[in-house]
């Protein structure tokens, strides 16, 4: 059937864009099909600093544990892990009262403050070996430390001493003392540990660690945390300026 020129434009019209339609669909495939797939990004390993730059005190183990033979001496409110060989309803975990004392079955109270680990271990046996057991193996395992405490003072919003309830971190630490205050420098907090009979000093960056991008090391007892306030000329300033690597401990 023919066609009037009126008819013929308005077919041609809607062919057209039909062809526009389908070319452009064919384009988008076609360049789907080049596009390279996407990648994800590679993970940032945190950077650490190595249990030769992080020396932890002479009484702690590389773990962040007590050494079983080390001189700590137990203190109120510890909390401690009593564990008898084969002798399942004697194992138990007890808090040390404010008087230093603890009390178990068929024992009933002990003097546990200022004892070592290897100490009470053996007047636990002791006193189990007097009627009870032949021969009893007991082994102390101290879960808290809480008598163990650490200083935080410079630029944090509430300096204190505050007390170790197992493994704390650097950044946990600055949380008891409710956080940084506002001139506060970030590359500029300081640890000061004895090591070695030795007092020994290393610097962090906080914002590094908060980002990720370095570790954020344990703090132990006796630890000394100082935020450096920004702009201030100070022994402690010089000793920053003049550290070279982060988390590296020196003496002081």
């Amino acid at each position: 059937m023919a066609l009037s020129a009126s008819g013929f434009a308005a077919k041609w019209k809607t062919w057209r864009g039909a062809l526009g339609l389908a070319a452009l669909v064919s384009m988008l495939i076609a360049g789907c099909a080049t596009q390279p797939s996407l990648q994800p990004r590679e993970a940032r390993p945190v950077a650490k600093s190595g249990t030769a730059a992080m020396p932890p005190p002479d009484a702690i183990g590389q773990s962040g544990e007590f050494k079983a033979a080390s001189e700590y001496r137990i203190g109120p409110n510890d909390l401690i892990e009593i564990n008898v060989f084969q002798v399942a309803e004697l194992t138990r975990s007890v808090r040390v009262n404010t008087q230093g004392q603890i009390s178990l079955p068929l024992i009933g109270t002990l003097q546990a403050g200022g004892r070592t680990i290897g100490e009470l271990e053996g007047d636990i046996a002791k006193k189990l070996a007097d009627g009870y057991i032949q021969n009893p193996q007991v082994s102390v395992f101290i879960k808290e430390f809480t008598s163990q405490r650490v200083t935080v003072e410079g630029a944090v919003r509430k300096p204190g001493i505050y007390s170790l309830t197992g493994r704390t971190t650097l950044l946990q630490s600055l949380a008891m003392s409710e956080g940084l205050d506002q001139l506060a420098n970030l590359q500029g907090v300081v640890i000061f540990r004895v090591v070695n009979g030795q007092k020994m000093a290393a610097v962090f960056d906080i914002a590094a660690i908060r980002a990720g991008r370095a570790e954020d090391p344990l703090i132990y007892g006796d630890d000394i945390v100082v935020v450096e306030q920004s702009g201030r000329k100070t022994a402690l300033r010089r000793f920053i300026e003049s550290v070279p690597v982060f988390a590296l401990f020196r003496p002081f």
